[in-house]
């Protein structure tokens, strides 16, 4: 008699934390919804609120791999490789706001390597943030869709959205957060390794890069970790492949890429 009452009991402490996790989903989104806010407290007559759902559909076959492989839970890393206009960044952006929305994360980390057509950050003049700025401007582009500017700012004071080149996410641990990391062709293989073991617990991560755009060829960070799991079975990470038939930008990039030679 008594295995059956710890059965039941057993069953019933599950679904009590079952209870307990949509209760934390349901607080963390509410919360997210307020600290989005936050950039506005400052106005006198609040601007209109441009908030709205956040409703991806895909264009084509590969975009439409890469949507359920970012929505899968068992997928906590997934990798977006091909040409550019594919939406490798864009569908990666939207997915991360739309986690934070619905309350499955706290926080977005955007980090890429300093590497980009022979420049540094270091150069640039202002804070870390305005540094990154010409680096971060398409992802930021995609949060303008959803926040004003001024409610951008807001969560990044409150470190809801964190803007961090990959050499200072050393030592780290993020849990709770969606990391967009963009442009990884630049990075290196120790680099690459280091960025993948960032993530913790409740956490969930893109990684993006164009093979054709690397500025640094020699130790490719993203070449590497692709020919390392060409053939083994993965459980939490996802590779998404495009190609020049998935670009969805202006007809010209399909025939830029024709000129290069790309597939």
């Amino acid at each position: 008699m008594l295995y059956i009452v710890n059965t039941i009991a057993v069953g019933q402490r599950t679904s009590i934390l079952k209870k307990e996790d949509d209760l934390s989903r349901a607080k963390r989104k509410e919360r997210n919804r307020e600290r989005s806010q936050m950039g506005n407290i400052t106005y006198i007559n609040p601007i209109p609120n441009k908030r709205r759902k956040v409703e991806v559909l895909p264009r084509n076959l590969n975009q439409e791999t890469y949507l359920e492989t970012l929505k899968n839970p068992k997928k906590h890393i997934v990798f977006a490789i091909g040409p550019a206009g594919t939406g490798k960044t864009l569908i990666g952006v939207h997915m991360a706001i739309k986690a934070f929305q619905e309350g499955h994360v706290d926080k977005i980390v955007v980090t890429r390597p300093a590497v980009s057509v022979d420049e540094q950050h270091g150069f640039l003049p202002g804070t870390l943030e305005q540094k990154m700025e010409p680096w971060t401007k398409p992802i930021f582009d995609v949060f303008a869709e959803y926040y004003y500017q001024k409610e951008i700012s807001g969560m990044i004071q409150e470190g809801v959205i964190e803007i961090s080149p990959l050499a200072y996410m050393r030592g780290r641990t993020f849990k709770n957060a969606y990391i967009i990391a963009d442009e990884m062709q630049n990075a290196t293989p120790s680099q690459m390794k280091m960025l993948l073991t960032r993530i913790g617990e409740h956490s969930r991560m893109v990684v993006t890069g164009d093979l054709q755009q690397a500025d640094r060829m020699k130790s490719n960070g993203l070449l590497d970790f692709t020919n390392k799991v060409e053939s083994r079975d993965l459980n939490h990470i996802g590779v998404c492949k495009f190609n020049k038939g998935d670009v969805e930008r202006h007809e010209a990039v399909i025939e830029v890429l024709d000129i290069y030679g790309e597939d």
